[in-house]
Parts: C-alpha cells; sequence; structure tokens
C-alpha cells in the first residue's frame, strides 16, 4: 500500500517547525508500526511546491494521500484535491491537522473520505489507514464518508508518551526550514543561520489560555517523554547529520520542574555541546531553575506575557496577569545568565487596548527582550459555514472584531509589521 502524506502548496504566513513536524512523526509512527507500507512525508509548503511539481509526485501512484491541515495552510486545498482526484481517480483522501480538531466539518466541502476530529493524529490516521472500506462503519477519532453520508465515530485514542515515534529527521526538508528562518524580522521561531532540531517532548496543557487551542486539541493534562528518550534521540541524531540547536517542543516546558532539572542534570553530566531553546510561562520559572537552564545549554525562553496591562477585564488565567515588577525581575535574571528572552505579545486581546500593546511592546524591546506580537484568534467562532477567507484570518496577523477602532487596528498593524524600534535576535551569536 503506498500511501501520501501532504502539506499542500501554501503561501505561509507564519513559520514554526514544530508545528509542520506531525506530518513527519505520523509518517514515521505508520512507517514502523506498518513495515509493508511505502509512506512518502511531503511539505509542499516550505518547498514552495509547484502545482506541477505535484503532479509529478501524484503520477508516481498512491492508494491514499493525507493533506495535513492547519489555520494557515488550506488556501490550496480544492485545487489540491482536484489534482488528486483527476490524476488518481481511485485515490482515498483524508485530512489531519489542527484545523479538523476545531472545525471539522468545514472539511466536508472536499469530499474527503476521512476527517480526523479527536485523538492524537498517530492513532487516527492508523486507524483510518487499517479500517476504511467500502462497508466501513464508524472509526474513533474520524469521521468517515460512506454511501449513507458522513458518519462520526467516537473519541479517537491519545497515545501515551512511550506510544510516540520521534521522527526521521533525513525526510525533513531542512534547508528549506534554514530559509525559512533567514529573517528575524519576519518573528518566525527558529534562530537565523543556524540548523534547528525540533524535539517534540510534551502534549497538553493544564494552564487554560482562552486563545489557545492545544486543550482542545492535545488534553488537559501533559504528557511528556522520558529524559531518557529524549537524550538517546540526541545522540542518535548527532551521529546522522550535524544540527546548531534544539527547540524543545511543548506547550508549557517548564510545567514538571522536576522533569527539567532531570534533564538539565543530564545535558551537563554528559557534557553536551549543544545549544537549545523553549517555551513557558512566566509562573513556571524562577531564578534557581533559570540558572540551571542556562548552565546546560540553554540560549532562548520563549515567555507567554501576552500583555502587561492591569485592565480588570483581561481575559486572561490568573498565572498570566503578570505585573511590570514580575516581568522585569525575570528579564533581570534572564540576562544574567545569558539568555535571551522572546516574549509573546498578544493584540486586540478582550478587555486589552492598543496603547496597553504598544506600551508592553516598546517596554520589552527597551528592556533588551526579542518581541513576538500576534492577534488574538477567536477560535470559538469558527463554524461549518466559514468562509476560505475567513478561516485565513486565524493566521494570527489579521485582526477578528477586536479593536473595532479603524485606527487602532492601523496602529495594530503598524506593531505587527512596522516597527521601526524592533530589532533582530543576537541569540545566534551565543
Amino acid at each position: 500500500m503506498r500511501i501520501l502524506l501532504l502539506i499542500p502548496p501554501y503561501i505561509p504566513s507564519y513559520f514554526n517547525a514544530g508545528h509542520h513536524l506531525p506530518l513527519f512523526q505520523v509518517a514515521t509512527y505508520i512507517r514502523e508500526k506498518n513495515p509493508s507500507w511505502q509512506v512518502t512525508a511531503l511539505d509542499g509548503g516550505t518547498l514552495n511546491l509547484t502545482w506541477h511539481d505535484l503532479a509529478k509526485e501524484l503520477a508516481k501512484g498512491y492508494n491514499f494521500i493525507g493533506l495535513f491541515n492547519d489555520f494557515d495552510a488550506v488556501d490550496g486545498f480544492g485545487r489540491t484535491v482536484m489534482y488528486c482526484r483527476e490524476i488518481l481517480p481511485q485515490v482515498k483522501m483524508f485530512t489531519f491537522g489542527r484545523l479538523s480538531k476545531q472545525v471539522p466539518d468545514w472539511f466536508k466541502q472536499f469530499g474527503f473520505e476521512g476527517i480526523a476530529f479527536s485523538g492524537d493524529y498517530e492513532s487516527s490516521v492508523e486507524s483510518f489507514l487499517l479500517n476504511y472500506g467500502p462497508n466501513t462503519g464508524s472509526i474513533p477519532g474520524l469521521i468517515v464518508k460512506t454511501p449513507e453520508g458522513y458518519l462520526q465515530g467516537n473519541a479517537g485514542h491519545m497515545l501515551s508518551p512511550e506510544e510516540w515515534i520521534l521522527p526521521d529527521t533525513l525526510e525533513i526538508p531542512y534547508a528549506a526550514y534554514d530559509r525559512m528562518y533567514k529573517n528575524d524580522l519576519n518573528k518566525f521561531c527558529g534562530i537565523p543561520d543556524r540548523r534547528e532540531l525540533v524535539i517534540p517532548v510534551a502534549r497538553g496543557c493544564p494552564v487554560g489560555c482562552e486563545f489557545c487551542d492545544v486543550p482542545s486539541m492535545q488534553g488537559k493534562s501533559e504528557r511528556r517523554l522520558s529524559v531518557d528518550r529524549v537524550i538517546k534521540y540526541i545522540t542518535d541524531q548527532q551521529q546522522i547529520q550535524p544540527f546548531d540547536y534544539i527547540s524543545f517542543y511543548a506547550p508549557t516546558f517548564t510545567l514538571n520542574r522536576r522533569w527539567v532539572k532531570e534533564l538539565c542534570h543530564k545535558f551537563i553530566e554528559l557534557k553536551l555541546p549543544v545549544k537549545w531553546k523553549c517555551v513557558t510561562t512566566i509562573y513556571h520559572l524562577n531564578e534557581e531553575l533559570i540558572a540551571l537552564m542556562a548552565q546546560a545549554g540553554c540560549i532562548r525562553i520563549s515567555l507567554g506575557v501576552e500583555t502587561i496591562s492591569v485592565s480588570k477585564n483581561l481575559q486572561l488565567p490568573r498565572i498570566k496577569l503578570n505585573t511590570e515588577a514580575k516581568i522585569q525581575e525575570l528579564l533581570a535574571i534572564a540576562k544574567h545568565n545569558g539568555i535571551e528572552i522572546n516574549a509573546f505579545i498578544i493584540l486586540g486581546l478582550p478587555g486589552d487596548t492598543m496603547e496597553a500593546s504598544i506600551k508592553t511592546i516598546e517596554w520589552l524591546i527597551a528592556e533588551g527582550a526579542r518581541v513576538r506580537p500576534t492577534v488574538y484568534t477567536p477560535y470559538n467562532e469558527l463554524h461549518e459555514g466559514s468562509s476560505l477567507a475567513e478561516v485565513g484570518k486565524y493566521n494570527r496577523q489579521i485582526f477578528h472584531e477586536t479593536p473595532q477602532s479603524p485606527m487602532e487596528r492601523l496602529k495594530g498593524y503598524s506593531l505587527l509589521f512596522a516597527n521601526d524600534k524592533d530589532r533582530p535576535t543576537e541569540v545566534m551569536k551565543k
């Protein structure tokens, strides 16, 4: 059986290699569990795939094609499906990804045989490939197409960390990813002129940010790889191909402090000559932990600061209501330990003002932080009838209902795309 897992051609508005990694993690998972299957994974977005390139790939012949969906990667779905159906009339198609976890019924318009809506990607994709046929009943985690119409299965399976299979890095188009990170003022998540190894160490998050899709997608309870597996993957990959730093991909990296300390002590004990970065919250950090992380090679911590506003109307979890003094203290600790702070800021956050966002960003830049602003995304407003243009606004670059004032919106876009006070990172010098 021949299977193509594909990110269709599209124009990215943002790039994070970690967001693309599930394509290769799913490919490695189903390939290792089903050795007779021939599985190809192709990131058509970052490879700048042309439609002619896609047609040549399809002409190789596939039984199943799975399109990986995201908030920023569905513009070409209709044309991709048309090419697939035209060149391979008998092919069975399915889709999986972040967007189908939010609005699975939206994808019925493309006629997919399967739409993954629940469970981990690996288990949903494997279940579809193993069970879909002419007389298919319901499949957990999927909405499947039957002669009587679409049939929704029960909730999908969430894998234990012991069941995760980390991706085969030889099929990841690193050269294309390097190009995406070249201009740091684009505010993509990587480091310019450095090769990144992304390691997905955790899934799920209990913090409860209303604007985040992680809990609905991965669950509110965290699942995490063992430190030994992480270390083995790093040392194995060092033997396969060179990389300059690691991005530990987890919703809240320091949520489990005991785990982080164990990892850091392993890095120090083994004298691993690898720099790394992570994402967490201010609440889940302290001076002792930052110092240990720095000693173990951490060079950047991305923080969900969101705003320094003290408005009582902010729709943020209590642990994210940060005071300016608290942030300043953490910035000083990070600077003392040689760690760059990459501050995530949300523009248009309900209860916030654009003046507060301007103050937040200007203050953070003056304090030496790298700032990455994005736009508030009300995922709860997505629905089956949303147009393609409306779905495109969930790429965190275009405002929704707030702010309502045209002048406020212009100020926001200036912060996003024309902030002359911004500066590129220098973390690559560390």
